[in-house]
């Protein structure tokens, strides 16, 4: 695959631009590959200071190897970013000492105590003196953990460890947070609570740049980007993704929805069928055809109908649209 030559990335501003605040992350064309694979392809955007900006795919789609790329973990192979002001190439340092990063795995000492844990991060984040003590005590009120600061980090309940690790990350309030699917294995409960979370975060003017594999979480995000085999197939506003999904849709309700799904892809007048929540989601070329067709096709395979109507889509009816005009999501 040939690689466009990228020119320099403009740093002047003109006097009309000048009041205008730089993006907190600014890629173009960026880029990984790992011998003939290639992860990341040329994938360009821009996140605004102050927005909680969603990255959406399935797994396998890019979105850590570009996290990686943006945070200073990982060099680019082509292309070109800033974060923070800082070059993806050549200020990698610079760049982990101006935000925050949370991994999925949330990067916590299971050894030590949840304490112990935030002296850690402190030390790396040269957080110390009366600061330290306020951070410190900022976090264990956040995370619910004043009385259990010296439990082992490893015997605590998953919520709590995940708003530990969120308080670590921003121990010394950098202006740009990442999290690489924070969310991943929490109840709904906990997830709900983290976001609130988030949301207090960028009431404080905190950039929030987070990936996801959850749809309702994308619908948190001020502005998402779809990403599938390494691109971006799509990027908006939660509502202005879903504007734009001009099929019509049939939300069927089945005595077995997974059944229905696999019976009816391929069929002509079906562009796909998919689970949603307990009922199926129908995108149909015409809706009075597929009325009068679903109901007698199903009922050949043992499959009775309920109620059919008409839905607006959701983004979880637009990714897997998008997701299947891009040739599918990569298995395995």
């Amino acid at each position: 695959m040939s690689t466009p030559t990228v020119g320099a990335m403009p740093h002047e501003e003109s006097s009309a631009a000048a009041s205008t605040p730089r993006p907190a992350v600014e890629v173009r064309e960026l880029t990984r590959t790992f011998g003939q694979f290639t992860a990341v392809d040329h994938v360009t955007f821009s996140v605004r200071e102050g927005e909680i900006f969603g990255f959406l795919g399935p797994n396998g789609a890019g979105k850590t190897t570009t996290i990686k790329m943006l945070t200073g973990l990982l060099a680019p192979t082509f292309g070109e970013g800033r974060v923070a002001g800082f070059d993806v190439r050549t200020e990698s340092e610079e760049i982990k000492r101006n935000i925050g990063y949370m991994s999925q795995l949330f990067s916590l000492y299971g050894d030590l105590t949840a304490e112990e844990n935030i002296a850690f991060f402190a030390g790396l984040y040269e957080v110390t003196g009366t600061r330290f003590a306020e951070r410190r005590d900022w976090v264990l009120e956040m995370a619910g953990l004043t009385e259990h600061r010296r439990q082992m980090t490893a015997q605590l309940p998953l919520g709590w460890k995940q708003r530990l690790a969120l308080g670590c990350a921003v121990l010394h309030e950098p202006p740009l947070l990442f999290l690489d699917e924070p969310t991943s294995g929490v109840d709904p409960v906990s997830r709900r609570a983290f976001w609130e979370l988030i949301y207090q975060l960028t009431a404080k003017g905190t950039t929030v740049f987070v990936s996801t594999h959850y749809m309702e979480e994308a619908e948190y995000c001020d502005r998402l980007a779809l990403m599938n085999r390494g691109r971006i197939i799509a990027m908006d506003r939660p509502p202005a993704l879903r504007a734009k999904m001009a099929e019509p849709i049939l939300e069927v309700e089945t005595s077995d929805a997974s059944a229905a799904a696999q019976a009816l892809q391929h069929q002509r007048g079906i562009i796909e069928a998919a689970m949603f929540g307990r009922a199926l989601h129908v995108v149909v070329d015409d809706v009075a055809a597929a009325r009068a067709y679903l109901p007698e096709f199903l009922a050949a395979r043992g499959i009775t109908t309920g109620a059919m109507q008409t839905v607006r889509p959701s983004l979880e009816d637009v990714f897997v649209s998008l997701v299947r005009r891009e040739g599918g999501a990569v298995l395995g």
